[in-house]
């Protein structure tokens, strides 16, 4: 369930337009992939000459005002939206990061997760680096500017060769744009035009908001340079594809396109095979709002129920500065969602939400259904269940937090507190999807990575001790 247990790593974007605003359209795009971090925010810019970054804690809205955004010049731009899975949450971890010195200086942002960081990390100290952050994402600008190779496009090859993990990044250098994904393409990351000049980002979303069209995916293993002189592409191999499957289920928003696939109607499919894999006779259907609601209407559909909203979503409930007294805190998912009694009173409903991870939630929300009014409620997810925790992006959880790893679906059952429970099948998931099986990393349901991994990783695997800068904010120029 989206309001505690998931949660994505983040979002990306990168524009290189001579004749545009490029801080301001970033500012925009990174509000619409909000959704994929919301820890922290940065837009570093260039003009040909110099760097100029600008990052903080807090919403993209908390982060950047029009002065900020007007001390941000150049043509050249990058953004980033944070949620941590490695690395603290702490402002000296915002990105993108600036890695470097002189003519060989970089910004980079970054969304994924690097499996083998902790033994580069090491590597690279032994070589005479040094870290300022705990993040993944300054061992990968780091692996660059220390390769052996003399041109920036053999560098991040050498570093892609070296990298073990999920990795979509966007990169600036004083004249150029940098777009780079992993070999197996776990995060998704497109490719766009904008008045003549070019846009890549996490989600097409982003693109819409701005008003840039979509030129394509940037494929698995591919590099792009874009210049004055135009754009560049550059391929590695690539032996599988790993896109996550969960950007499908719930990452990304339901106005994006992930490998020609709109995904607002792959939703809806994923709800129609649930009614086709566990029918139940009840009143209505209900979605848990939002990341559900496409769902739980295809479900409706599906079964020829009536589907009705029994939760209102606080869409105003973010992250916030201010934090609730103990009396706030114990109501709990009731900051985020209230029911609708005289909807409930009475009827038998089917609840679609997303996915069960811990199991801290949906008990909840069950619990405020059922007080609600509601006589009987039956969960059905559009996941099989989550058995292995994600080491490419997603702060999930361990292995023992996860509650499908150690209950069977009937004791899952009786511990959310539902009268029945059904998760979609992975054959149901991917015929939703109508991609192929094998074009995707669903390890969070088989235990089936794309590479080794260390089965109970710490994200704070490279924490240092530091101090933190005394500014409440980070603006540097280079």
């Amino acid at each position: 369930m989206r309001v505690t247990n998931l949660q994505e790593k983040c979002g990306v974007f990168g524009i290189f337009s001579p004749h545009e605003d490029v801080a301001r359209l970033t500012f925009f795009a990174l509000f619409a992939l909000q959704h994929r971090g919301q820890e922290s925010a940065g837009i570093a810019t260039s003009d040909g000459k110099r760097i100029q970054l600008h990052s903080d804690m807090g919403l993209v809205s908390q982060v950047f005002d029009e002065n900020s955004l007007s001390q941000l010049t150049g043509h050249i731009a990058i953004g980033h939206n944070r949620y941590s899975t490695t690395g603290s949450s702490r402002r000296i971890n915002a990105q993108p990061l600036l890695v470097g010195a002189n003519d060989d200086t970089l910004a980079i942002a970054h969304n994924g997760n690097i499996v083998n960081s902790a033994n580069l990390y090491r590597e690279l100290t032994e070589q005479g680096h040094t870290f300022i952050t705990s993040t993944d994402t300054e061992i990968i600008g780091k692996l660059i500017i220390s390769s052996p190779a003399k041109n920036i496009i053999d560098r991040m090859r050498y570093a892609m060769h070296r990298l073990q993990g999920a990795f979509s990044l966007t990169i600036l250098t004083k004249d150029a744009l940098y777009a780079l994904r992993d070999p197996w393409g776990v995060r998704p990351l497109c490719l766009g035009k904008l008045n003549g000049g070019w846009v890549v980002a996490s989600e097409t979303c982003a693109l819409d908001h701005i008003g840039a069209s979509l030129v394509r995916e940037v494929e698995p293993g591919e590099i792009i340079r874009i210049t004055q002189s135009g754009i560049e592409s550059y391929q590695e191999h690539s032996e599988r594809r790993a896109l996550c499957v969960f950007e499908f289920i719930y990452f990304a928003r339901p106005d994006s396109i992930i490998n020609g696939k709109l995904l607002y109607p792959t939703r809806q499919a994923m709800g129609a095979n649930l009614a086709i894999e566990y029918p139940v006779d009840v009143d209505f259907v209900t979605g848990v709002p939002d990341s559900a609601t496409a769902a739980g209407m295809g479900y409706a559909r599906q079964a020829q129920l009536p589907f009705a909203e029994a939760l209102l979503k606080n869409r105003y409930v973010g992250r916030t500065f201010i934090a609730p007294d103990q009396r706030i805190r114990d109501l709990g998912v009731k900051l985020k969602f209230n029911p609708l009694p005289q909807v409930l009173e009475g009827k038998k409903i089917v609840v679609v939400d997303d996915s069960i991870v811990r199991g801290t939630t949906t008990p909840k929300v069950v619990n405020i259904l059922r007080r609600a009014g509601a006589k009987e409620v039956h969960m059905r997810i559009c996941a099989p269940p989550i058995r292995y925790p994600c080491f490419f992006g997603v702060d999930m959880a361990t292995r023992r937090e996860l509650i499908a790893a150690h209950k069977t679906v009937p004791q899952i059952r009786e511990y959310i507190g539902a009268d029945s429970l059904g998760y979609l099948s992975l054959d149901g998931l991917f015929k939703s999807i109508g991609l192929p099986k094998k074009i995707f990393c669903d390890a969070c349901f088989t235990g089936d990575y794309p590479v080794a991994v260390q089965l109970e990783m710490d994200k704070l695997a490279l924490e240092n001790a530091f101090s933190e800068p005394p500014d409440s904010e980070l603006n540097l120029t280079c």
